[in-house]
């Protein structure tokens, strides 16, 4: 199905470049449309980003994602048979200061390689190949206008672009909510009823390889961890094309902590987080000693709940999609997006 087969020619802009937002964007792409891509950030990716340090690369967002849905399984055969994606982790804890058992996950987990990023800025580069399609990094969007021929944006350096058919967010809904308050009181109330929960990811980089846990192996990638602080740790350096990486830890906060402790300085929490990191090896058990860290907040993590609804349309031409409203993992966001690009699609065509 092309543009051409549509009762107006579609032009759909959408705000936000995470894997919702990129999936969106290539499903529409690839029928014909003409899209706009728009990202605050210097890079695509959200939550699947990667800090990059002269030390290694880190993933803070997404650690792994699993694949259930067919036609996300589809996606991961094609970012493996590219060298995209890979297998891990392959051994994981459950650890708590009582002790580490071994935990076998029933589902195969993957991760980007050699880092995670690596999918969402395969994404972008396709996009950017289909003709009368453009992605704008940088560009922070502050206001939606309503005009005769269509939708209007407007960033926070008073640029303007549109008109447009459609708008598309893929933005935590507080941030959205401010931008279709005006326009949509259906979406509006959506974003409202959508809370959403704040999370801490730090990291560290260590100077020496961590020893064994306690009755465990010395190559674990990933352990689930049972205290009030600290729910998970990754092991940067144990994923595919980051072998040369020192031990590099991600330490990810629990919810309610990181709710308590939003505001913290960001080095503050990544002592915390360590100190509770410390605290599932032995009394007296020597730890290498952290030559760099730090913390970085998602202060829109994840919805306090999930919605039973992949994504959002009303009549009016905006449409919400993305993690943000469903189960907060990379397939949900994939297969959000994606759907939502085949419904923009199917409401336009042409009556036979």
């Amino acid at each position: 199905m092309t543009a051409a087969q549509t009762s107006s020619p579609l032009k759909i802009a959408i705000v936000g470049a995470g894997i919702a937002g990129l999936a969106c964007a290539n499903a529409l792409a690839e029928r014909g449309i003409n899209v706009s891509l728009f990202d605050k950030g210097r890079g695509p990716g959200g939550r699947m980003s990667t800090k990059r340090l002269d030390q290694g690369h880190l993933d803070l967002g997404a650690q792994a994602f699993t694949a259930r849905d067919p036609a996300f399984q589809d996606a991961l055969a094609r970012w493996a048979n590219a060298g995209l994606v890979a297998r891990w982790p392959t051994i994981s804890y459950q650890a708590s200061s009582n002790g580490w058992q071994l935990q076998h996950d029933p589902h195969a987990r993957f991760t980007g390689a050699p880092r995670m990023s690596a999918i969402t800025r395969h994404l972008a580069d396709t996009f950017q190949t289909h003709d009368r399609c453009t992605l704008r990094l940088a560009t922070r969007i502050e206001a939606l206008k309503r005009l005769p021929d269509g939708w209007q944006l407007t960033d926070t350096a008073g640029n303007t672009f549109g008109a447009f058919t459609h708008v598309v967010f893929t933005t935590p809904p507080p941030q959205t909510l401010p931008l279709v308050a005006d326009w949509d009181n259906a979406l509006a109330d959506a974003c409202r009823q959508r809370p959403q929960r704040g999370c801490w990811a730090a990291w560290a980089i260590l100077e020496q390889p961590l020893p064994a846990p306690p009755g465990g192996h010395k190559d674990w990638q990933m352990a689930r961890v049972d205290h009030p602080a600290l729910r998970l740790v990754s092991r940067n350096h144990t994923k595919p094309g980051r072998e040369h990486q020192p031990e590099s830890l991600s330490l990810m906060a629990q919810l309610d902590w990181s709710d308590r402790h939003l505001e913290n300085d960001p080095q503050s929490v990544a002592d915390d987080l360590w100190a509770a990191f410390q605290l599932l090896y032995p009394p007296g058990t020597s730890l290498p000693d952290r030559v760099a860290s730090g913390a970085h907040r998602w202060r829109y993590a994840q919805p306090s709940q999930a919605d039973d609804r992949l994504y959002l349309y009303s009549e009016s031409g905006l449409a919400l999609c993305g993690d943000s409203f469903t189960a907060s993992r990379v397939e949900s966001a994939w297969c959000s997006g994606t759907l939502l690009a085949q419904a923009l699609v199917d409401r336009s065509v042409q009556p036979r």
